[in-house]
């Protein structure tokens, strides 16, 4: 399947907007997601979500009444913030995309005390936690149909 790409404007504007939406931090020791490492592994990975991508860039670009990688960093906040109110499932496409990558790296799993490797054949431990969390889902009445 062949999939539609970015242009060189979209791409500008994602990279600023994905930088934006998880910021480098010294503090934790991590990239942003506008890293040189993480960034193109978003782009590969838009795949089947360009369409929703372009038209969350082009929602941006109106908001913000040009590039936004132009604007100012005071300026990429405001309209970034309304853009997180008014961009909807193509903004949330887009986002979900971001965050899979980012977490994706090696340097962002080490941060957080993950070792980076694949979930299988090891496995990963998973806590125990408050099963009584799913009484209200366990005592509702079937969503679906018989047959």
């Amino acid at each position: 399947m062949t999939y539609e790409t970015l242009t060189d404007a979209e791409t500008r504007d994602l990279r600023a907007l994905a930088g934006l939406m998880i910021p480098a931090s010294a503090t934790h020791g991590v990239p942003g997601a506008d890293d040189d490492l993480i960034f193109p592994d978003i782009l590969r990975s838009l795949e089947r979500d360009t369409a929703d991508a372009k038209t969350a860039l082009q929602q941006l670009v109106t908001l913000s009444g040009g590039a936004f990688s132009d604007l100012t960093a005071e300026r990429r906040g405001e309209v970034a913030a309304r853009f997180k109110q008014e961009g909807g499932a193509p903004l949330f496409a887009l986002n979900r995309v971001v965050l899979l990558c980012y977490y994706r790296d090696d340097r962002v799993m080490r941060s957080l005390g993950q070792e980076p490797r694949s979930p299988f054949p090891k496995g990963h431990v998973v806590e125990q936690g408050d099963w009584s969390l799913l009484d209200p889902v366990r005592t509702r009445p079937p969503m679906w149909r018989r047959v």
